[in-house]
């Protein structure tokens, strides 16, 4: 794959992740306006799940696209460098199909596995 294409795959990638993170940021400032306005005891809310759970949700939400939108700029970075497509793990390419699913990915399938299985390994 060209360049180019690997240039525009990351950029369309930021640019979902820049958009997750503002719908992200509204969902967290709604939880807290809801909180502030709220007389409840939502500790004790016999309706199910806290307003504090859902925001808490919400802020892991926020931090996981802001680990994923600084795997994007990182392979942005490897791109210009020329290594983007390389596993930080064993050198060797990581395959076009995982890089299309992942543009973000920083491993090969095989070193992304070991992980998985608690081998040394990445994402």
């Amino acid at each position: 794959m060209t360049d180019e294409k690997q240039r525009a795959r990351l950029e369309a990638a930021l640019a979902e992740n820049a958009e997750q993170l503002r719908d992200l940021q509204r969902q967290y400032e709604d939880f807290v306006a809801a909180s502030r306005d709220s007389n409840a005891d939502d500790e004790h809310d016999p309706e199910g799940a806290t307003i504090a759970f859902e925001r808490q949700q919400v802020v892991a939400l926020i931090a996981a696209a802001g680990h994923s939108r600084a795997d994007i700029q990182r392979g942005l970075a490897a791109l210009a460098d020329g290594d983007y497509g390389l596993c930080e793990q064993c050198g060797r390419p990581i395959g076009e199909e995982r890089l299309e699913a992942r543009p973000n990915a920083r491993t090969c399938i095989s070193c992304a596995s070991g992980r998985a299985r608690g081998k040394p390994g990445g994402t």
